[in-house]
């Protein structure tokens, strides 16, 4: 069976600097990622299309537009009264209604507010999510703890994302060391927990590509050296633990990383220098349809 995968871009946003690097400081990362005069970031919020015979399957949903206005500002969402990812996926040929899965990483609001209509819509009472076909699927621990925060991370979530996908009766809740029963000669689903407990990852295996969707366990391109962390990471240390063991398993060889907050990268190899440091090696910026 072919598949095909796409690299979708959301709305992007910008966030400081120096909380998406964690304890390395500006005058390392400022080479990697140019700063605004605000000390901002320019991020992407990319979402993934799988697409087989009969099943198409999006990997997250990016950021959205359901912020309210002062909140939109706040977190540097751009173009923040359009749904960037929709129109995109429009531009592909593919609307909502063509989606059969969506698959959550976990429910931080740049991966998961594309779910939501836009803020104009929820203004005037329209609560709905979008992909009106599709079942929802996440980690069972990534859900209860958006369920639950912590008072530190509460402000990723979305209350009312919580609240519409319990009420779809299309949540799809996937248990650590199980299979969510999705095309299963093709995904698989490993979990982390550095970042946020419960964070699931998919590896899509295809006849000649294995591609792994990084989620927040490898945001992007100056992420792969595994001691960069970010300030938004629960768990920083043991996320550096998570990222060693990824790139010491064999079967994880010439794997193509996905990533979602890379402002310029979709994906690329990653290889080890002779003093074991782990870089980031054929990078590329965007994926249409590409034959795994």
């Amino acid at each position: 069976m072919a598949c095909y995968i796409s690299s979708i871009e959301g709305n992007r946003q910008k966030l400081d600097g120096g909380a998406m690097f964690g304890n390395a400081p500006k005058a390392l990362w400022s080479q990697w990622i140019a700063a605004d005069e605000n000390n901002c970031v320019e991020l992407a919020c990319r979402a993934m299309l799988l697409e087989l015979e009969n099943t198409k399957i999006l990997f997250e949903t990016g950021i959205g537009a359901f912020f309210e206005p002062k909140l939109a500002l706040r977190y540097g969402v751009q173009n923040s009264k359009e749904h960037v990812l929709l129109e995109n996926l429009d531009e592909l040929g593919v609307s909502e209604e063509d989606i059969d899965y969506v698959v959550l990483s976990h429910l931080h609001f740049d991966h998961a507010g594309g779910l939501l209509p836009k803020f104009d819509e929820i203004r005037k009472g329209k609560k709905y999510l979008h992909f009106p076909r599709a079942k929802y699927v996440l980690g069972s621990v990534a859900f209860e703890r958006a369920r639950r925060p912590h008072p530190r991370d509460k402000a990723s979530y979305i209350p009312l994302l919580n609240e519409l996908l319990e009420k779809s009766g299309r949540l799809q809740l996937v248990q650590e060391g199980t299979s969510a029963g999705l095309i299963e000669d093709h995904l698989s689903f490993i979990f982390s927990e550095g970042h946020t407990p419960g964070q699931m990852h998919s590896i899509i295996r295809g006849e000649h590509e294995t591609i792994f969707f990084c989620g927040d366990l490898i945001p992007g391109v100056a992420w792969v050296h595994a001691p960069i962390t970010m300030g938004y990471d629960r768990f920083p240390e043991k996320l550096i633990d998570e990222k060693h063991r990824f790139y010491a398993g064999d079967t994880h060889r010439n794997i193509l990383l996905f990533y979602t907050h890379d402002p310029v990268y979709c994906v690329s190899k990653f290889s080890k220098s002779e003093n074991g440091k782990i870089k980031a090696v054929d990078k590329v910026e965007r994926l249409e349809r590409l034959v795994l």
